[in-house]
């Protein structure tokens, strides 16, 4: 870890905190499908909060309708906005960028208009082959407006298939994790990669079928949830109904616990477990691996709320909301430096002195990544006059970086990967510090272990890593990097996309 990262110098914000790739919806068959992405896109905002977009269209050829911007789906959209987007179907986007800069040209979906007609593209993880895929399709002449790696795909929807193949076998090209949205003048096609990295949903609503990132956006529309899109499924929608397709070579299932531990909305429901449930389990566990007599338990709100109550419920600790958060900070503030010590972590979450003064304080939060956040509110704890505090995480130790869609800094800038757990102990400045282990947290699941993407926490990458350039090999395992033969594509699946 640097320096500055170990001596508390203030980070901006989006350092302090793991960021998600984004947030997808998409809607078929509904007329006022743009004012329903809207709102799915409002619900989903946690996922990303850099830019929205809507792509609409009443299909039959008609022109797509399109409105992107930068900023939170409050702020991208009014009503004038949604008068335009006129049409039945619509794709919605909410991101930040893993990969890419935050720019208004990187901001999703994706619309080309090619020999295939056109076509939006929504994305919702991370290609870990994206550099070997660019480089390809610039040799052949492709022109990208973008530095993100999600425009990789429209590129390759937009290659003509020579030998008659179908849009399925450019879909087998994409290594990495991807939940996709599809649009084009005749379908919306749904998927899901087959290793399931990332969570997509499928719903309905008054006849039309929703697609979703989460389940919290059907409860918002109310519409009724009718399942997970499995590891590796395509699901495509068009006028003659719904049918699936499973283009992909079977893969050992490996969800992001992630999602579980922090990203997810803690009303959605995953894997036919409510998320709340689940971090709450979380606590009870850490409880009973690292029990402390205390006074009170204090959470860090609000991905901290959960574990902190059931880690208080398991000791029978009172559990008390000692940190107060500002839940209305606009993307930028001006930042007073040297004026305000301790700005970036007091502007979001300030304390309550009478609460904490004097007792023994357990703060419960799901993760420790850099550490500098952590330290601060050590800092405030004790000059509020707490007289112990007691650090406990509901998640093991951020050791590795993740690939596949969450912004988790390079190793040496991860605490848990730089210092032994005592001299994290003693550079937090807490009493004592405990860590869930990771049987414990795919415990609090009720799921097998063999489902979960752990790499973040052991460094076992379900994609081969290379260790001197932390970067993956492209072609480790044949036939995964390279595109499928023609003769082994299906040649009649997204026809209008041939």
């Amino acid at each position: 870890m640097s320096e500055d990262a170990l001596n508390g110098v203030e980070q901006p914000d989006s350092e302090m905190f793991p960021q998600h790739e984004c947030g997808i919806f998409a809607v078929f068959g509904h007329p006022n499908a743009a004012v329903l992405t809207y709102y799915g896109l409002f619900a989903l905002q946690h996922r990303g909060q850099e830019s929205a977009g809507i792509v609409t269209s009443n299909g039959g050829g008609s022109s797509f309708q399109m409105h992107r911007d930068m900023g939170l789906v409050s702020q991208v959209f009014g009503a004038a906005e949604l008068e335009q987007l006129k049409g039945t179907r619509a794709v919605g986007h909410s991101r930040y960028s893993t990969t890419g800069s935050s720019t208004l040209k990187n901001a999703q979906p994706f619309v080309v208009d090619c020999f295939r007609g056109q076509i939006a593209v929504a994305h919702n993880g991370n290609l870990i082959n994206a550099a070997v895929l660019r480089d390809e399709l610039e040799r052949k002449g492709s022109i990208f407006q973008t530095t993100a790696d999600s425009e990789i795909i429209p590129h390759l929807l937009a290659q003509p298939l020579s030998n008659g193949g179908s849009a399925l076998s450019v879909l087998r090209r994409l290594e990495g994790a991807f939940s996709l949205i599809i649009m084009s003048e005749r379908e919306i096609v749904a998927v899901r990669d087959p290793f399931g990295f990332r969570p997509l949903v499928l719903g309905k609503l008054d006849g039309a079928y929703i697609i979703a990132s989460e389940t919290c956006a059907f409860d918002l529309v109310h519409a009724d949830f009718i399942r997970e899109i499995e590891p590796g499924e395509v699901v495509i929608i068009s006028e003659d109904g719904i049918r699936s397709e499973w283009p992909f070579r079977d893969e050992k299932q490996a969800f992001c616990m992630f999602e579980y531990v922090y990203f997810s909305r803690p009303d959605s429901i995953i894997g036919g477990i409510n998320v709340a449930k689940v971090r709450t389990e979380m606590g009870r566990e850490l409880a009973r691996r690292y029990p402390v007599e205390a006074d009170i338990v204090v959470p860090v709100p609000d991905s901290g709320n959960y574990a902190a109550l059931g880690f208080a419920q398991e000791l029978n600790i009172p559990y008390e909301h000692a940190f107060v958060r500002n839940h209305y900070i606009g993307r930028t503030f001006l930042q007073p430096s040297q004026l305000i010590r301790d700005f970036d972590v007091r502007v979001k979450l300030n304390l309550i002195k009478e609460a904490v003064e004097g007792k023994r304080v357990v703060v419960v939060d799901d993760s420790i990544v850099r550490g500098t956040t952590a330290r601060a509110r050590v800092v405030n704890l004790r000059e509020a006059g707490a007289k112990e505090v007691h650090m406990r995480v509901s998640c093991p130790p951020h050791r590795f970086a993740c690939h596949y869609g969450i912004d988790f800094p390079d190793p040496e800038k991860l605490i848990a990967n730089q210092l032994s757990m005592e001299k994290i102990c003693e550079y937090l400045g807490v009493d004592s510090l405990g860590y869930l282990d990771v049987a414990g947290m795919v415990r609090a699941t009720g799921k097998p272990m063999s489902e979960f993407c752990l790499a973040c926490f052991t460094g076992d990458y379900p994609l081969p890593v290379d260790p001197k350039l932390d970067k993956f090999i492209m072609e480790k395992r044949e036939g995964r990097s390279k595109a499928l033969s023609q003769e082994e594509a299906h040649p009649t699946l997204f026809a209008d996309l041939q």
